[in-house]
């Protein structure tokens, strides 16, 4: 299994429950899609992000298919129009 886990860091706190709402909207869309779940801060400390997506896939080349997938590049252009910042860890989950 594959976990891509993305920090999102928006101009107004207030665009993250927008996001996820967006995000989760994924998960009927793109079957590559395993598992996600979305989270907002709640502690909203100096160094927190405001926001954290975590997906599961079943290999790689699942995951690539969903970056390209045209549901998710809408998303995507959604964020980067609204100035979000974001960090990505991308690794394979230990099968034992």
């Amino acid at each position: 299994m594959v976990k891509h886990i993305v920090f999102m860091k928006f101009p107004e706190f207030s665009l993250a429950q927008k996001a996820k709402e967006k995000l989760l909207s994924m998960k009927n869309e793109i079957e590559e899609l395993e598992d996600i779940e979305v989270g907002t801060d709640f502690s909203r400390s100096e160094r927190s992000y405001d926001l954290a997506l975590v997906t599961t896939f079943k290999s790689k080349e699942d995951l690539e298919r969903y970056r390209v997938h045209p549901y998710h590049q809408q998303i995507v252009k959604w964020l980067k129009q609204n100035d979000t910042i974001t960090k990505v860890v991308d690794y394979e989950t230990d099968p034992s």
